[in-house]
């Protein structure tokens, strides 16, 4: 069977009513290469995945999710509540080598999760 590309995710729009802290947020926190598109759209390139900052979605805690992948949780966390996001769960087990996982909520109020092997 030969890889297809077809069901391939590579873009992902973020919710950010406040454009300026989404930005900064993203780009402090985890590095997000951020470049305007407007005056209401910012665009990112993170890793392996592109996608768009946008000041006309509203954060909803009954939406879609995503995990962001980092090497050390804590220190993650502790960047996270210095860029004005906060702490919905702390680190915690997946189970036996399954890794290790903490949501946490952008400055807009979007619930994400961090995931970590260690």
């Amino acid at each position: 069977m030969q890889k297809s590309e077809a069901c391939r995710i590579e873009w992902l729009l973020i919710p950010a009513p406040d454009l300026e802290k989404g930005k900064d947020f993203y780009c402090k926190v985890f590095g997000f290469r951020i470049t305007d598109y407007n005056t209401t759209f910012a665009i990112f390139k993170a890793g392996n995945i592109s996608g768009g900052l946008d000041s006309g979605l509203s954060p909803s805690s009954n939406s879609l999710s995503f995990s962001i992948t980092v090497e050390d949780i804590p220190m993650i966390l502790n960047k996270i509540v210095q860029y004005q996001g906060k702490i919905i769960r702390e680190k915690y087990s997946l189970g036996t080598n399954l890794g290790f996982c903490a949501q946490f909520a952008d400055p807009n109020g979007n619930v994400i999760e961090l995931y970590s092997a260690k």
